[in-house]
């Protein structure tokens, strides 16, 4: 039985972890998020954790190797036996040969969801978000504001900005996405993906998820009939 592999893509501020973590609740898939594995690499405060926070902190990206290991881990893992949704992986050419590889090794269908948002509008987003340190719930200035500004809602401690989020290391992210990982667009239609092009910034995320899922049921609705019609 085929696992089902969601790659969302998009710019960093598209919306690619709130639609993973909507996605997981609905389809069931796990949620593999690189940032969050580099958070936590981070976290721990080891020699390669130091390594990853300076790489962090410029915004640029984090070595394929690194990456390729934490995902190889992930996909393998029984969390992911139902599927995966990838949140901010593949990001350059080399990353989405390592994937390419692993999905053929494996009975997984591939599938491209492309968040589509305006830089102004990603801009906006990312730079005014705040992190707790202590629980690490997220708010936003144009969204889910705290009750008492400043203050995180479920512990009360006092909101952060994320090194990653400060606007020139936002800047910096979307020139890497330009010129490192948008061309992923025409590897994956090269690698016969089936993709879906969805504007990321102008309806609720809800609403993006539940017309993202009706896509995801007929392409595995038609791979399912496909597969039938072969054997």
């Amino acid at each position: 039985m085929s696992r089902l592999c969601v790659i969302l893509f998009g710019p960093p501020g598209s919306g690619k972890g709130t639609q993973a973590k909507l996605l997981n609740a609905s389809l069931g898939l796990a949620h593999i998020s690189t940032g969050d594995m580099l958070r936590e690499k981070i976290a721990a405060a080891d020699g390669l954790g130091a390594e990853v926070a300076a790489i962090m902190k410029t915004g640029k990206l984090v070595p394929d190797n690194l990456v390729n290991q934490m995902v190889e881990e992930k996909i393998d893992s029984k969390e992911s036996i139902r599927g995966f949704i990838l949140d901010g992986y593949p990001r350059t050419v080399a990353q989405a040969e390592l994937l390419d590889g692993l999905i053929k090794a494996r009975p997984v269908c591939p599938v491209v969801v492309y968040l589509k948002v305006d830089y102004n509008v990603i801009i906006g987003r990312i730079a005014g978000r705040r992190q707790c340190p202590n629980c690490n719930a997220l708010y936003g200035l144009t969204s889910k504001n705290p009750v008492v500004a400043g203050i995180c809602d479920n512990c009360g401690s006092k909101l952060v900005i994320r090194e990653d989020d400060r606007e020139e290391v936002v800047r910096e992210r979307l020139k890497a996405y330009d010129g490192e990982t948008r061309p992923l667009l025409e590897y994956f239609k090269q690698a016969g993906y089936p993709e879906l092009d969805i504007d990321g910034g102008s309806e609720p995320p809800q609403a993006i998820a539940e017309d993202i899922v009706k896509w995801i049921r007929s392409v595995e609705q038609t791979m399912a009939a496909r597969r039938a019609l072969e054997a």
